[in-house]
């Protein structure tokens, strides 16, 4: 019980800051920027992100506070996913990396049980990438990736990485919340044709 409870109130913390998420009314329009490198905890799991990313989450928060107990430096951040997508591959196949952004001081993970045999450490980015920021329900994200899309091949490049979704603001852990007004940046990395 004193796990549950602990993840639960980790989650509460996540998604019940009341950040001024303004700062990202920008994205609303397309953005290609250079992402300098960062080190990210990444929890890797298989299947329908609908089904395994509650348990995903619930290991990468758990490996999270176990870390921060050591790095006092951590700081929350929004929780990121990735998906390498192919048209070809059924859902409940889908390879999901979902994530957190870490200190580049924490280069190795402790061998502890809060640990997560499925964490691991990368760095992400280091490279162009394109964003827009997404408001509403996450089944209703195919017209926000479409211009995504198109503005990324007007402007002469392609996608050189996998989906990645960063959600700052979604479902609670006791109140589903407003979907229309859940806000998620889409963001692909780049290279030039």
């Amino acid at each position: 019980m004193k796990r549950i409870l602990f993840f639960i109130f980790a989650v509460f913390l996540l998604f019940s800051c009341q950040r001024d998420l303004s700062e990202f009314d920008y994205l609303v329009q397309p953005q290609i920027v250079y992402k300098q490198a960062q080190t990210m905890l990444v929890v890797e799991m298989k299947g329908d992100p609908n089904v395994v990313g509650k348990e995903a989450y619930k290991q990468l928060f758990k490996t999270f506070f176990t870390l921060k107990k050591q790095f006092r430096d951590i700081q929350m951040a929004p929780p990121r996913a990735r998906w390498s997508l192919s048209i070809d591959t059924p859902v409940d196949e889908w390879v999901g990396l979902y994530a957190i952004p870490i200190p580049e001081s924490v280069d190795q993970l402790p061998e502890l049980k809060s640990v997560s045999p499925n964490a691991r450490i990368e760095t992400w980015y280091g490279c162009d990438v394109t964003e827009i920021l997404h408001i509403g329900a996450y089944m209703d994200e195919t017209p926000t990736i479409e211009k995504l899309k198109a503005f990324i091949s007007e402007r002469g490049y392609e996608i050189s990485g996998d989906h990645e979704e960063e959600y700052l603001k979604g479902p609670g852990m006791f109140f589903k919340g407003n979907p229309k007004k859940y806000r998620t940046i889409i963001r692909y990395e780049l290279v030039k044709k």
